[in-house]
């Protein structure tokens, strides 16, 4: 079999898993292959993410062998036979358990009324044998997937919850078939056939993992959306015609047209007209932007009311929309602290069980009253079908899976499974002002010369120097140069300096542009514009000087003004008990006023980008769990090294592998908003892990017999199956209910 020489991922569909010890005995499977770097194997979707140079179809045997099928899942539209698959199981298990309770309820009414002849007498013995062959069969119909899977795990040497529904009904079919025929040797009162439990049981069971699937079903329905925003043909321009062709087939830098009403096909940029594009499924905002020639566009987004062409940029997997489902997938199969503790717990649950089942038997058969057997055989029985951990493995991932998905939904990419635990914990949130706090988009408000400079000499000097940078403000004074039709001169020695200013030489002069304190650096006469400085900072502007030949000759300032929701949400992050900061390379006086703007109260001015880090850390050592919002770029070292590290995206470029959460659009009110969820799924996790924990706590001391001393009272098999089943569906439904909040 071919090997591949390179790392790659890759997602499997897994079949068969039924509880936590499925996950692990795959795990364990997967991660026994040569070539494999890494797997995480999530419960709550069925998949398992493989990481390194293993061939496919080795992982695929590997999971066989392990007693379960597996399918690889490629590109975006897989989720469409995932679905199928899921359809066509949810009505395997409604069939079987039909099937097992067309015989078992029967039974059941039966004996409730003493219909049933008894063991040993001559229509007993005419009866009974009847039901086991018809009991047996039935069990090896709707319960056979449950004895295999016992089977390959006893051959893997583990035990899960197949073993111990096997364990459970089949002894309880082999016990009454032995009765049929030993009834004579067996005390009165053990005289007793269990083929109605081991039925009933199996038929509960099936129709708790139906309903299980149906409501886990839900939880990958922001992915199924996702996916469904791709249109499955594009209008490309060829050879000068327009043809429509499978979306697949689009190539890099071809033309396409899209006309109102249309889903935009792939990523690019706009070569022709204009409209305004639906944006909401991919950032969650629901008004309409508007986009003109130039403009980048996002495959999947809705165009509304006009026509336009444009150039693909970006196609396949590359594609904001594929990034955003794999990101999606990716966080919802990791495994935050939380669920990796669980899966430790849930690795020795089932031996455990086997265990106390097996302790429960004898100490009936010893100490019970008579007969001592018959009370054995159910107490143990009973612990064996009431203790399968299915809602303690699914507790943690099913909350994830709808929690990511719904912030997805909302413009929110949780990246990682971690800063889904770990962002309801902040006490500290740090911000970057420019693109962050403030708009992203300054423009140039004020320009000043001394004597012999002009304004309009002062932009083009100014402007010549900013043609090498790619700041936001050198952006904004090359485009006022622009749009006043200024000529740019040609600029030697280019040099920036971060977070101070750039420099190099025209006409001959030495030049710099940047803020006071680059100007004190290279020894320029400040002598000029003391008043004006500190006017324009008070007001918000930045203002930066012009120096040549080592003086001041020009002042140039410009404003970026804050988004109008800042303020907004740095009210809700403050409401949440959060610490607010903002840190800038700006000065302190500028600082300070867009800081006033936004009602935030601790301003860090005159930081350089490679210095944020060490704010973070700082804050970090005085007990902070910190944040670190900023636009992924400059802000990198301070985003990892965060607790968690938000990036501001603009819908267009979400692979800013620094960050744990990105930000689809330029809101700062998401940030409040992760929180806010974060908080919200811990405290769900928590909820089903306590419900689970308690269920089986306190179900499995009661199943064993602990009350029957004091009240007489003994749990019936049939009623712990049922709430075997039910408990996993509560902990499912519970999960869902995040998807209204």
């Amino acid at each position: 079999m071919a090997q591949n020489t390179t790392s790659s991922s890759l997602r499997l569909s897994v079949l068969g898993m039924r509880c936590a010890g499925c996950v692990q005995a795959v795990q364990d499977a997967l991660a026994a292959v040569p070539g494999v770097e890494s797997v995480e194997v999530n419960f709550a979707d069925h998949s398992a993410a493989v990481t390194g140079s293993a061939d496919a179809d080795v992982l695929r045997q590997a999971v066989k062998d392990a007693g379960y099928d597996a399918a690889v899942m490629e590109g975006l539209g897989d989720v469409s036979g995932e679905q199928a698959q899921e359809e066509e199981r949810y009505r395997s298990l409604l069939q079987r358990a039909k099937v097992a309770a067309a015989l078992g309820a029967p039974l059941m009414v039966g004996d409730h009324f003493g219909w049933l002849p008894a063991l040993g007498s001559s229509g007993g013995n005419a009866f009974w044998p009847w039901v086991s062959l018809l009991s047996a069969a039935v069990v090896y119909y709707a319960g056979g997937h449950y004895f295999r899977g016992a089977l390959h795990a006893w051959r893997q040497r583990q035990a899960n919850m197949d073993s111990l529904i096997a364990l459970g009904t089949g002894a309880a079919w082999l016990y009454s078939t032995l009765a049929i025929d030993f009834a004579a040797a067996l005390p009165p009162n053990a005289k007793y056939a269990y083929f109605e439990a081991a039925v009933i049981i199996i038929a509960f069971i099936n129709l708790g993992s139906a309903l299980e699937m149906r409501a886990r079903g839900k939880t990958s329905q922001a992915i199924r959306q996702l996916i469904g925003l791709q249109p499955r043909t594009a209008r490309v321009v060829r050879d000068g015609m327009e043809l429509d062709v499978p979306i697949e087939t689009v190539g890099l830098e071809e033309t396409l047209r899209v006309r109102p009403g249309e889903k935009i096909p792939v990523d690019g940029t706009l070569l022709e007209g204009h409209s305004s594009v639906d944006e909401s499924m991919l950032t969650g905002e629901p008004l309409a932007v508007e986009k003109r020639v130039g403009d980048e566009v996002v495959g999947g987004t809705l165009n509304q009311n006009g026509t336009f062409l444009y150039k693909a940029t970006r196609i396949g997997r590359d594609t904001v929309l594929a990034q955003i489902v794999e990101s999606v997938r990716q966080a919802q199969s990791t495994k935050p602290a939380i669920a990796r503790l669980v899966d430790r717990i849930a690795a020795v649950f089932v031996p455990t069980v086997v265990s106390i089942s097996a302790a429960t038997f004898l100490i009936w058969l010893v100490f019970g009253p008579s007969p001592s057997l018959g009370y054995a055989f159910a107490t143990a029985m009973t612990v064996l079908v009431i203790a399968c951990p299915c809602a303690l493995g699914l507790a943690t991932p099913i909350s994830i899976m709808v929690a990511v998905g719904k912030a997805a939904q909302n413009g929110i990419l949780i990246r990682q499974g971690d800063a889904l635990q770990s962002a309801g914990k902040l006490t500290c949130v740090v911000l970057d002002k420019t693109g962050t706090v403030t708009a992203g988009k300054p423009t140039v408000t004020a320009l000043a010369g001394s004597r012999g400079w002009t304004e309009t000499k002062v932009l083009q000097w100014a402007a010549s120097l900013e043609a090498g940078s790619e700041h936001p403000l050198a952006a904004a004074i090359v485009a006022e140069a622009g749009s006043r039709s200024t000529d740019l001169l040609p600029v030697d020695g280019f040099v920036a300096v971060a977070g101070h200013g750039v420099g190099g030489t025209l006409n001959g002069k030495p030049a710099w542009l940047g803020n006071l304190a680059l100007m004190q650096a290279k020894q320029v006469d400040c002598s000029a514009f003391p008043q004006r400085l500190d006017e324009l900072s008070a007001s918000g502007q930045t203002p930066m000087l012009l120096a040549a030949a080592g003086k001041v000759v020009g002042l140039v300032a410009v404003s970026d003004p804050i988004k109008a929701d800042s303020a907004a949400a740095i009210a809700k992050m403050r409401g949440l008990g959060v610490r607010v900061l903002m840190v800038t390379g700006d000065n302190a006086v500028t600082a300070k006023a867009v800081a006033a703007q936004a009602g935030i109260e601790e301003v860090r001015a005159q930081v350089l980008p490679q210095d944020k880090a060490a704010v973070v850390r700082e804050l970090q050592d005085q007990g902070e769990t910190v944040a670190m919002v900023g636009d992924g770029i400059n802000d990198a070292p301070a985003l990892a090294q965060a607790n968690v590290g938000f990036a501001i995206g603009t819908g267009t470029d979400i692979a800013i592998e620094s960050a744990d959460v990105v930000i689809m659009q330029g809101s700062l009110q998401k940030v409040p908003e992760a929180i806010r969820l974060s908080r919200l799924t811990v405290r769900n996790i928590q909820q089903n892990l306590a419900g689970a924990f308690i269920y089986n706590v306190l179900s499995i001391p009661v199943a064993a017999g602990l009350l029957y001393p004091f009240t007489g009272l003994l749990l019936n098999p049939m009623i712990a199956g049922a709430a075997m089943a039910l408990s996993s569906v509560t902990v499912v439904s519970n999960a869902n209910r995040l998807r209204w909040l």
